[in-house]
């Protein structure tokens, strides 16, 4: 059962920093493209960062980057969303996805999602 599971989110101060990670189950991801995602209250999902099958391609989102950083782990099979110099803006539950085909930021290009973690930076 292909399965990937987000953890690391929680509450940061603004200019603070969280890694999230994503452990991917099923499958190795160096079978498939890895993107996060994010989603604020009253707000469309949007893409943050994504990361190709080979490690060869990374992409971020206008609004993140010099912010945020992805990588990948394959001997644990886990891929990380690095942030850092948090704002308030960036508050919302971050996904992580899984797709065959694209290295975009179309939610409907991706073939598996987790269950999302919390980011909420605040004072």
């Amino acid at each position: 059962q292909v399965q990937v599971v987000e953890s690391g989110g929680g509450l940061v101060q603004p200019g603070g920093s969280l890694r999230l990670s994503c452990a991917a189950s099923g499958f190795t991801v160096d079978w498939f493209h890895i993107g996060w995602f994010r989603q604020a209250p009253g707000k469309e999902r949007e893409g943050v960062a994504v990361i190709s099958s080979s490690n060869s391609f990374t992409n971020y989102a206008d609004s993140v980057k010099g912010r945020f950083t992805i990588s990948k782990d394959n001997a644990k099979n886990t891929v990380y969303l690095q942030m850092n110099n948090l704002k308030p803006e960036d508050t919302a539950v971050y996904y992580c996805a899984a797709s065959l085909s694209t290295t975009g930021f179309d939610p409907d290009g991706y073939d598996y999602w987790g269950q999302g973690t919390q980011v909420t930076v605040s004072s």
